[in-house]
C-alpha cells in the first residue's frame, strides 16, 4: 500500500474538489454560482487578514475583513472600516482585483477563460455564461431561444464582455488621470487612483481609495460626470452593451430587453434628480447652501448613485427623511439585468408596470412594443420582488433590534446594501459584529439570492394536461 503523501493528499483534494464542482455545474449552474462566490469571499476574507493587507500591519478583526470581502466580491461599496486609511497598496489590490471580478460576474469571467484556452465553448459552458447574462437561463430544463442571450451567440457576448470592461475602464481611467493631477493629486499617486476610480465606477462599486472620499472633487464638474458615466454604463449591462455594439443607433432592431432597460433606466434617473430637487432645495445641510446650477447636478449625481454607484458628495445622514425613503426606493430597483448594479433589476420593474398597465386596460396579455411578455416572465418578476423585500424586511428589523438605532437610517442602509450600492447613513461603520454579519449576508443574498430565486422559479416550469377548476378568491 502506497504511503500517504501531502502533495498525494492535496491532488485528492484537488480532484474531488473538481468533481464537485462538475456536478453542481451539471445539476444547477445558480448553485455552482453561490458556490464560487463563496469561495471566493472566503479568500478575499483570507487576504484581507494578513498583516501585510493593512497599513500599520496588524490583523484586520474577523468581522471587518469578513465584511469587507462581501462588500467587495458583491461590488457594495459598505465598509466597516476607513477604506482610505486602513488597507495597504496590497489591501488595496486585492480590493481593486476582487471588484472586477465581481462586476464581471465570476461564471462569465471562468467562460471568457475558457474561451481563450480552449478557442470554443461546450454546450454546458454556453449554458452556465448564458445563464449569468439572464436568470431564466439557469436550469436545465429546455432552453427558450427568445430569450435574451442566444446559445449561438454566447461566445461572442463573452467576448464583448471582455472587451467592453476592459475598453470603458480603460477610457475612464484616462479621462480621470489629468483631471486627478489637476486637483492636486501627486503623479505617481494619481498613477494607481486613476485605475481604482475607473473600476470602482464601472463596476458600481464606490470604494474611495483617498480620506474624505469625494470631497476634493466635490465642486470638480469634470470628475463627477466622468464617475456618473461610468456607472451609468456599467449599470446598463451586458447583454444591453452587447446589443447597442451590434445594432447602434437602429432602435427598431434592439431587443425588448434592451428598449426596456434604456427607457426604464433613462425615466429613474431624471425622476429621481427631480424628486431630490423638490425635497431637498431648501436643505441648508445638503442643497440650500448651493446655487440652482450646483443643486441641479447634485440632484442628478445623487440620483444616478442611488441607483448603485454608491459614491457620494452630500451626507447621507443629512438627507429628510422623505429624501432617504426615495433613494432607498431608487436603490431597490437597482439598475439593469446581468450588469454591475445590484437591485431587483430595471427590467423587473418596467414588467410589472407593464402587467399593471395592461390590467388596468383590459388586455389579455401583457405587451410592449408589439411583443407579448409570457406569464413566467411576470411570476419571476413577482417573485424576485417578494424575495427582495423579505430580505430587506428581516434584516431591518434584526439590526434595528440588535443595535437601537433609528429604523428609517438602518432601513437605508439595509437597501444599499441588498442593492449593491454603497451609500450610508454612517450606520454601518457602527455596526457590532452581530449586526454586521447580517448586513453581509443581506449584501450575499441582494447579489446572489435574487438571480437564484429567479432560476429556481424558473426551472419549475413543466407541462401539465390537465387544468384545475377555477374559483377566484376575493382580492383587494
Amino acid at each position: 500500500m502506497a504511503r500517504s503523501t501531502p502533495w498525494r493528499s492535496l491532488s485528492d483534494v484537488a480532484r474531488r474538489t473538481v468533481r464537485l464542482a462538475k456536478a453542481l455545474t451539471t445539476s444547477s449552474p445558480s448553485r455552482f454560482a453561490i458556490v464560487v462566490f463563496s469561495a471566493l469571499i472566503l479568500i478575499t476574507t483570507a487576504l484581507l487578514s494578513l498583516p501585510l493587507a493593512t497599513a500599520d500591519r496588524t490583523v484586520t478583526p474577523l468581522a471587518d475583513a469578513l465584511f469587507t470581502a462581501v462588500s467587495t466580491i458583491c461590488v457594495t461599496g459598505l465598509s466597516t472600516v476607513d477604506m482610505a486609511t486602513h488597507w495597504s497598496g496590497f489591501g488595496r489590490t486585492v480590493i481593486f482585483v476582487g471588484v472586477n471580478i465581481g462586476g464581471l460576474g465570476v461564471l462569465t469571467l471562468a467562460s471568457v477563460m475558457g474561451l481563450v484556452i480552449s478557442k470554443r465553448l461546450g454546450l454546458r459552458a454556453k449554458l452556465i455564461a448564458a445563464g449569468d447574462t439572464n436568470p431564466m437561463r439557469a436550469h436545465g430544463g429546455p432552453v427558450n431561444e427568445s430569450q435574451t442571450v442566444r446559445l449561438g451567440e454566447v461566445g461572442a457576448l463573452l467576448r464583448t464582455v471582455a472587451i467592453s470592461a476592459f475598453t470603458i475602464e480603460a477610457a475612464l481611467m484616462v479621462l480621470l488621470y489629468p483631471a486627478l493631477l489637476t486637483a492636486g493629486v501627486d503623479p505617481l499617486t494619481a498613477l494607481w487612483e486613476a485605475p481604482f476610480y475607473a473600476a470602482m465606477a464601472f463596476t458600481n462599486t464606490g470604494f474611495t481609495p483617498n480620506p474624505g472620499g469625494l470631497e476634493p472633487f466635490a465642486q470638480n464638474y469634470y470628475v463627477l460626470t466622468v464617475l456618473m458615466l461610468g456607472v451609468f454604463l456599467g449599470s446598463l449591462g451586458f447583454p444591453v452593451i452587447y446589443t447597442l455594439a451590434r445594432q447602434r443607433w437602429h432602435v427598431r432592431r434592439w431587443s425588448l430587453h434592451t428598449k426596456l432597460t434604456m427607457i426604464t433606466t433613462v425615466l429613474l434617473f431624471v425622476a429621481g434628480a427631480a424628486v431630490f430637487l423638490l425635497l431637498e432645495f431648501d436643505n441648508p445641510k445638503t442643497f440650500g447652501s448651493m446655487d440652482a446650477a450646483d443643486t441641479t447636478f447634485q440632484a442628478f449625481f445623487l440620483s444616478a448613485m442611488t441607483r448603485s454607484g454608491g459614491f457620494n458628495v452630500v451626507d447621507m445622514g443629512s438627507l429628510n427623511g422623505s429624501s432617504m425613503l426615495a433613494g432607498s426606493m431608487l436603490m431597490f430597483v437597482g439598475g439593469g439585468s446581468a450588469s454591475t448594479a445590484g437591485g431587483i433589476k430595471v427590467t423587473t420593474l418596467a414588467v410589472l408596470a407593464l402587467a399593471v398597465i395592461s390590467e388596468a386596460k383590459g388586455r389579455p396579455a401583457v405587451q410592449a412594443f408589439g411583443r407579448r411578455i409570457p406569464s413566467d416572465v411576470q411570476r419571476v418578476a413577482l417573485s424576485v420582488v417578494a424575495w427582495g423585500a423579505t430580505i430587506v424586511a428581516v434584516s431591518t428589523i434584526a439590526i434595528s433590534q440588535i443595535t437601537k438605532f433609528r429604523v428609517d437610517e438602518v432601513l437605508f442602509d439595509v437597501v444599499s446594501a441588498f442593492g449593491t450600492v454603497g451609500l450610508s447613513t454612517g450606520v454601518t461603520a457602527e455596526l457590532p459584529d452581530p449586526a454586521t454579519y447580517i448586513l453581509a449576508a443581506t449584501i450575499f443574498m441582494g447579489r446572489v439570492g435574487t438571480v437564484t430565486l429567479a432560476a429556481a422559479v424558473a426551472a419549475t416550469n413543466r407541462t401539465q394536461l390537465y387544468s384545475l377548476p377555477v374559483e377566484r378568491p376575493i382580492v383587494g
